[in-house]
């Protein structure tokens, strides 16, 4: 099987590194921090230029139609970066929905502005002791004429304070756990009775928890069957689930860059650190697990053009274990190499730290995917 990028893809991951190194510089990151919502509308507007925006999305919706490995190049460039532009929840997530179980309506209405960068999106679905349970929903919908109602609260929701649009799982018949009688549902950020509780995350991202509240929306606000959702919402969020392993061999890869170029430079007793040969292994092996994520992270990126859900599900949780043991491993050492200075919040390799954490507990940590592996028998 032949691993290497095409001619084209090289070239968009050339156009995207080049993009990043000349506007995300460390510094700059930290003003873009500051910014309303946590990231910077410039360099939103400057990936919507590159077509960054538009890249999955078919060419009849005015995309570019490109696939899971263009995906997976972006967000790798994208961890290396260290970038907190919605990309993830507006791009992957919300066009992905679009994508899978949009009717032509809905992607006429909303896929151009989000390759023109003019509207952003966020994911709610989280909900109080729902860990990573997708079925795991008590927000209602319940229909009114031909619209529906929404009531409920969600929490957690990443780009949930600058959001236009909210894309909000909720159910329509069942009880809590049910797996059929959910439905996703586009409710513009704005609606009457949608009220958003904003704070920053450790990652320095923005999330914001989310209540409706008799919110109404048109019958046009359904993506896919309102009452059999589920197998479209664990298609997105394998794919979500893909798009985060890219982004942590971004992570994992600076990471162990910056740390190399560390213990060159950092002298004791006289000497680099980087001499002793137990600190060679340990870099060494920082190596040997940030290529193993890799792997994991291209399989993740093939499996999700799998037809057989159950072996996409496999497949990305299995990368998502290796993800999150390379993640883990590679942060430990690159903080402890760096002394301490890697606690400091002046250092960007304890924020690289902190955003892989982050990767590793979002839409199921390692524990949860172990189980899962498990209990389909294993990858093999």
């Amino acid at each position: 099987m032949d691993f290497d990028l095409s001619e084209e893809q090289r070239l968009l991951k050339d156009s995207v590194d080049g993009l990043l190194t000349d506007a995300y510089e460390f510094e700059q990151r930290k003003k873009y921090m500051k910014e309303k919502g946590g990231w910077s509308k410039a360099i939103w507007g400057k990936l919507a230029e590159q077509g960054l925006l538009g890249l999955p999305f078919a060419e009849e919706d005015g995309g570019f139609g490109a696939g899971a490995v263009e995906t997976m190049i972006v967000m790798e460039a994208l961890g290396k970066a260290l970038v907190l532009e919605p990309y993830l929840a507006t791009v992957v997530i919300a066009g992905g929905f679009l994508r899978h179980g949009g009717s032509a309506e809905q992607k006429a209405a909303h896929i151009p502005s989000i390759i023109d960068g003019s509207r952003t999106f966020a994911f709610a679905q989280l909900e109080k002791n729902s860990r990573y349970d997708p079925a795991d929903v008590s927000t209602t919908a319940k229909k009114k004429g031909d619209g529906w109602v929404i009531d409920g609260e969600k929490f957690v929701v990443i780009n949930g304070e600058n959001a236009d649009t909210l894309v909000v799982t909720a159910r329509t018949k069942g009880t809590r756990h049910d797996k059929s009688g959910i439905g996703v549902f586009l409710v513009p950020a704005n609606a009457k009775g949608v009220v958003k509780k904003s704070y920053p995350t450790q990652d320095g991202l923005h999330a914001a928890d989310v209540s409706f509240t008799a919110v109404e929306v048109g019958a046009d606000a359904a993506v896919g069957n309102p009452e059999n959702a589920l197998p479209l919402i664990e298609c997105v969020v394998d794919e979500a689930r893909a798009a985060l392993c890219a982004e942590a061999v971004g992570l994992m890869d600076e990471s162990l860059r910056t740390t190399v170029e560390y213990i060159k430079t950092r002298k004791q007793f006289g000497v680099a650190i980087g001499s002793f040969q137990s600190l060679q292994h340990r870099a060494a092996d920082m190596f040997v697990a940030v290529e193993q994520a890799r792997s994991m992270s291209m399989l993740a990126t093939m499996a999700s053009d799998f037809d057989d859900p159950k072996e996409r599900a496999k497949a990305v949780a299995a990368a998502k274990v290796q993800i999150g043991k390379s993640g883990k491993f590679v942060g430990q050492q690159s903080i402890q190499l760096h002394g301490g200075i890697g606690m400091t919040q002046e250092a960007k390799i304890g924020h690289y730290f902190k955003r892989l954490t982050m990767i590793e507990n979002t839409f199921g940590d390692t524990d949860y995917h172990m189980r899962r592996v498990s209990e389909a028998g294993g990858l093999l």
